[in-house]
């Protein structure tokens, strides 16, 4: 981080970055190859009072805003794409919806647990068969008496066998299209609540991706989050502050991938040279620093412009687009700068290569991101 921020925007992430560096980066490869969620690490993060960190402070957050939040994300990525996946989930999709969307009372209960680190939170839309089409929903909540009863079956979705909450849309009106959907709090310890799978993946596997089934789940009225056919609405709203956090994430794993590259490169000494005085190389490294900086940019626009109220749904989604997919470009250039090396488990542009694709997969694929900024744009 080498621009102007405010101080204690400074502060925090050399915090953050300190404890990455110190407890997070030594077991980094460890986590990812056990398929192990670090509950310690998490624990720690709580200790350290950053997971509320744009929550109000009123319900046990440290009342930061989008862009301090942003810098915590990156700074994660940087070291481990798992432990920043699990961590964005957990603020922009488990808690902040609740900030936003709750009453005082499913704060006090839901909210503060959260921010405040006693564990981390989930969020459920996708669904087998909807894809990029999430309103396309089949999990059901049907009233009797004073409760709703959920069915159906959530895929892909992050931290859910590990959660203390999770954030569950469901079709209260199955003839009201997107205003017929709607969000109910669901504690995993309810009847009916089960996690049936966690996936193998092609990276990030020490953050868990679930399937969870819902059979008769059994919710007081106090549950719903919002009003009947809120969901959809709360979903966009959701979705804007989550693409932000995307994009910080894979701005992370890029710098984390341009600085292991970059210190190969000038260490490894090739034809009585270091590789990096050769132009294949330095250019790569040089284009790494350049979509890096675009991508932070672009970023923390978005972010800044959340924090000021305004509609972000366009900076969002090209902030995510560009900066996941700079990611993973760089991520690949990096594993080609060490060569063979590079292709190996000891060093750590392997895994950044493989957790940068979900970047642009996760939260709207890159094709959807499109679809969002061509709309924006009126096409």
């Amino acid at each position: 981080m080498d621009f102007e921020v405010p101080d204690e925007h400074r502060m925090m992430c050399d915090t953050v970055r300190d404890f990455c560096e110190d407890e997070i980066e030594p077991i980094a490869q460890e986590i990812e190859d056990e398929h192990r969620y670090p509950a310690e690490i998490f624990d720690q993060l709580g200790a350290l009072d950053v997971m509320g960190v744009p929550i109000s402070e009123e319900y046990g957050g440290l009342g930061g805003d989008q862009l301090m939040y942003a810098l915590v994300c990156e700074e994660l990525g940087r070291v481990s794409g798992s432990i920043g996946l699990s961590y964005a989930a957990h603020v922009s999709l488990a808690s902040k919806p609740l900030e936003l969307f709750g009453t005082h009372e499913q704060k006090e209960r839901w909210l503060r647990p959260l921010a405040e680190g006693d564990h981390i939170g989930g969020w459920a839309l996708t669904e087998p068969s909807s894809g990029s089409d999430a309103s396309d929903m089949d999990t059901l909540a049907e009233k009797e008496g004073d409760e709703y009863v959920l069915n159906g079956t959530k895929q892909f979705i992050t931290n859910a066998s590990e959660a203390g909450s999770v954030l569950v849309k469901a079709v209260t009106d199955p003839d009201a299209g997107y205003d017929g959907i709607s969000t109910f709090i669901v504690d995993p310890a309810d009847d009916g609540f089960e996690v049936t799978t966690i996936w193998d993946k092609m990276g990030l596997n020490a953050s868990p991706t679930c399937e969870i089934q819902l059979d008769d789940v059994r919710l007081a009225e106090d549950r719903l989050l919002g009003n009947e056919g809120d969901g959809w609405n709360q979903t966009k709203k959701t979705l804007d502050g989550g693409r932000i956090s995307i994009a910080a994430l894979s701005v992370g794993l890029g710098q984390g991938a341009y600085e292991a590259a970059k210190s190969y490169a000038t260490e490894r000494e090739q034809f009585g040279q270091p590789i990096s005085e050769f132009d294949a190389v330095r250019n790569k490294i040089v284009a790494m620093d350049r979509k890096i900086e675009r991508a932070r940019l672009l970023t923390h626009k978005a972010a800044t412009k959340y924090d000021a109220g305004q509609d972000v749904n366009r900076e969002s989604a090209l902030a995510k687009l560009d900066a996941s997919e700079a990611a993973r470009e760089i991520a690949e250039d990096a594993v080609q700068v060490l060569g063979g090396y590079g292709y190996t488990t000891d060093f750590a542009p392997q895994r950044f290569y493989r957790d940068a694709k979900l970047m642009e997969i996760g939260e709207g694929t890159s094709e959807i991101q499109h679809l969002v900024i061509g709309r924006e744009l009126g096409l």
